[in-house]
This record gives structure tokens, C-alpha cells and sequence, in this order.
């Protein structure tokens, strides 16, 4: 049995080919504002846990700066994605604004691509403590990590501390158990550590989805329904979860990290990212802090 699983999400519509386009829950983030300031996420790396990527995948692959497998799945540097749902994360975070393909949120950052999952979704402890080794050991500046389970792990709870004192933010998805009310707590690890960003989903009106989980760990969160971004075999795909809310505070910590760095000549610490990364937030009233946090990821205003 497997310690850790892709958090459930539905699969729709699979496209072969598509014109270029802004995705809708793009432009609802107001990326655009960085973007119209020349930040795209440049010299950033966000490393991504998750199924591989499809590397061959033509708003991807100039993004792809390295991996590793940790899987039983293929060879040490093999990091295909078998499975679809690490590649759909990618996209939503670095699609490269092809001219038949998608932008992503910051689409000049570098992907590293750590593969814990295999092609059924499933991974074990010691894997994704090895993984978040590797990402550490790599320097990355930030790492997604759309997947859960339902036990915590001491082992897996210090090296998330250990990344975090080295500065670097961890996005972790929520998981998509809920049930639809606050009333009650769905609890995922590693979303559940206090270090790490838990993210829940949102639909395109700014209501909560039904199931996304809701705790006292939840940080913020992020559209996660009905998302078209890259999928396996150079294709694309629509699907909802909050692993797909996750990628969006990712690519937005990737933007706002790089802003950070043009503007004072310097790295921001883990707690000043995160501090920034509140003032891109609107807080949804009459909706549950369980649900919410700090409320809804909107880059519009420039996060000042």
C-alpha cells in the first residue's frame, strides 16, 4: 500500500492541438500585471514532486532545467510522466506561451522535475523525503507538491523544516476530500505542516469548491476548476482539483520572488516571500477562514 497518492481530482476534456491562449484562471490571477513589468519568473526554479513531466512536450521542454526519478519507475534519470498529472501541473505553472499551447503563470521560470509518483498516482515516504533532498541539494526556490496522505512522518516533517530554513517555500495542495462545509476538518500531510503553504480551490466566481479540504492549516487559495494546462503526449487537458490550485501560488511565488530580487538586489527570506505573497491575497467574506485562510491568490494590484 502506498504512503502517498495523487489527491483524487477529475479528468475532462483532452485536446489534441489548441491556439495559443491566455487561460481564463490566468488572467483571473492578474499575472498580466507582472508581466506588463517585464517578470516572468526569469532565473527562478521551482521544483515540482509529483508523476514526471512529458519532456518532449512543446510548452514545456525549454523550461525543464534537470530531474530525477525516485521511483521504481524506469531509470535514475528517466522522469516520464506516465500518469499526465505532473505534466498538467507544469503547465500551469511555466507554459512557455508557444503559438499553439498555453501560458503558464511564470513562464521564463525553470522547472525542476523530481518524480516520487508513478504512473498510478502512487508514492512512498522514504521517495518523497529523498526528493525533497534532491530539491534542496539543487537549490531550487521553490517547490509544488500536489499529492498527499492521510498519516504524518517525522521524517518527512524535518526535512520540510530543513527546506523552509534554507528559505524555500513549499506549496502543498489541501487534498480533495472535503465535504463542502467548514464544520468539519479534512486532514492531508504534508499540507497539514505548519511550515509549508497549504492550498485550497476555488472555482471562477471565488467560491470555495466542494472538495476542497478545509482545516485550521489552510493558508490560501487558488482556482482549481475546470484548469486547461499541458497534458501527456503533447496534448492538453481540462481538470479540476486542488492540485491544480496548488501550481497557481507556485508560478505567483516564482513572479513575486523575481520582483523581489530586481527590486532590493537581494533574495528574500522564506518569511518575506510569504509575507508578500498575503498582500496578493483578497479575503472572501463570509466564508470560513477553514476554507480560505487568507483568502483568494490576486496578483492584480502587484502584491505592494
Amino acid at each position: 500500500m502506498s504512503d502517498f497518492k495523487l489527491t483524487p481530482c477529475s479528468l475532462g476534456e483532452i485536446k489534441e492541438d489548441i491556439p495559443y491562449k491566455i487561460p481564463s484562471n490566468i488572467k483571473l490571477l492578474g499575472a498580466e500585471t507582472f508581466w506588463n513589468k517585464g517578470i516572468y519568473g526569469e532565473g527562478i526554479t521551482v521544483a515540482i514532486l509529483d508523476t514526471g513531466i512529458d519532456t518532449s512536450h512543446v510548452c514545456l521542454k525549454d523550461r525543464i532545467i534537470g530531474g530525477k526519478n525516485f521511483t521504481n519507475e524506469g531509470k535514475e534519470n528517466d522522469f516520464t510522466d506516465w500518469n499526465g498529472h505532473g505534466t498538467h501541473v507544469a503547465g500551469i505553472i511555466a507554459g512557455n506561451r508557444v503559438e499553439k499551447g498555453i501560458t503558464g503563470v511564470a513562464p521564463e521560470c525553470n522547472l525542476l522535475i523530481i518524480k516520487v509518483l508513478d504512473r498510478f498516482g502512487d508514492g512512498a515516504f522514504p521517495n518523497i523525503v529523498k526528493g525533497l533532498e534532491y530539491a534542496i541539494e539543487q537549490n531550487v526556490d521553490i517547490i509544488n507538491m500536489s499529492l498527499g496522505g492521510r498519516a504524518d512522518d517525522d521524517s518527512l516533517h524535518e526535512v520540510i523544516k530543513k527546506a523552509t530554513d534554507k528559505g524555500i517555500c513549499i506549496c502543498c495542495a489541501s487534498g480533495n476530500n472535503g465535504d463542502g462545509s467548514a464544520d468539519t476538518d479534512e486532514i492531508n500531510f504534508p499540507g497539514n505542516y505548519h511550515e509549508v503553504i497549504e492550498v485550497g480551490a476555488v472555482d471562477r466566481d471565488n467560491s470555495i469548491a466542494k472538495f476542497s479540504n478545509t482545516n485550521p492549516e489552510i493558508d490560501i487559495v487558488s482556482y482549481g476548476v475546470n484548469i486547461m494546462s499541458t497534458y501527456k503526449n503533447n496534448r492538453y487537458a481540462t481538470t479540476s482539483g486542488t492540485s491544480q490550485a496548488t501550481p497557481h501560488v507556485s508560478g505567483a511565488l516564482a513572479l513575486i520572488k523575481e520582483d523581489f530580487v530586481k527590486t532590493y538586489g537581494r533574495k528574500p527570506t522564506e518569511s518575506e516571500l510569504w509575507a508578500r505573497l498575503v498582500k496578493c491575497t483578497n479575503f472572501l467574506n463570509d466564508i470560513d477562514t477553514k476554507a480560505q485562510g487568507n483568502g483568494v491568490l490576486y496578483l492584480g494590484n502587484g502584491c505592494e
